[in-house]
């Protein structure tokens, strides 16, 4: 408590924001999560649950895109939005390394599956996975980037890797769900992904990623090629209850 007022314990603050939301007179402020930058909620903005459940049930991993350039402006809006998902202890933290560059791509690709190749000789399943990359390549078919026109790669700490890659998959998952609204497709980038967990030299370099910093995600962009008329069916629902009702 200071002479104006309540103030916030700074110690135990992760800066979330909480208190403000939640307040029911409007009486609190903080410097480090202002009232003035959050937006109200109102009824009309709630999804409804059948809405909620189409929409999500919606998504889709793209991997056949048009020849057609994403904006950075539109890219730009998508990661706008990733930022607002929850991160370990709100660190948030996460950075985006944008590729559009074709040759870039190319490159970042050939890495991959170059690393690829390395890590065959240890790790029996990735044995498999090169082979089939090199095969589809050998086709003249782009198998680890799909010809997508952007790689987004988010980055984040070094400092303490697990949280990083969850955080930076979350916000991923937020871009690809939110993709779909602006017209493009998604999926994500899981060979470049294991190439950026295993810190392969030659791919980090190529992308730029600061020593103080780790590759904590990727997926690909662009607008699709195709158009989906259904939703698929999953496999059942598994769960277990402590109690019965």
């Amino acid at each position: 408590m200071s002479e104006n007022g309540p103030v916030t314990g700074k110690g135990g603050c992760i800066s979330c924001g909480h208190c403000i939301s939640v307040c029911p007179t409007l009486a609190l402020d903080s410097d480090m999560t202002p009232r003035k930058e959050q937006i109200d909620i109102t009824k009309e903005q709630k999804l409804t649950p059948e809405q909620a459940e189409l929409f999500l049930r919606s998504r889709r991993s793209i991997r056949n895109y048009q020849n057609k350039p994403v904006p950075a402006e539109l890219i730009r809006k998508v990661l706008n939005v990733a930022r607002m998902a929850p991160t370990a202890t709100n660190t948030q933290g996460i950075s985006y390394i944008v590729i559009r560059d074709k040759q870039k791509l190319r490159r970042i690709a050939d890495l991959v599956l170059e690393w690829m190749h390395l890590a065959a000789k240890t790790v029996p399943i990735m044995r498999l996975y090169a082979r089939a990359a090199q095969a589809e390549v050998d086709k003249g078919k782009e198998y680890i980037l799909r010809d997508a026109p952007a790689l987004v790669v988010a980055i984040g700490s070094k400092k303490d890797i697990h949280r990083t890659h969850d955080s930076g998959h979350s916000c991923l998952s937020y871009a690809e769900l939110y993709a779909p609204t602006l017209g493009l497709g998604t999926c994500w980038a899981g060979f470049f992904e294991h190439a950026g967990e295993a810190e392969y030299e030659p791919l980090l370099e190529l992308l730029g990623v600061p020593e103080d910093k780790i590759i904590a995600g990727g997926i690909l962009m662009g607008y699709p090629k195709v158009r989906y008329r259904n939703i698929v069916e999953r496999q059942p629902l598994d769960v277990t209850f402590d109690t019965e009702e």
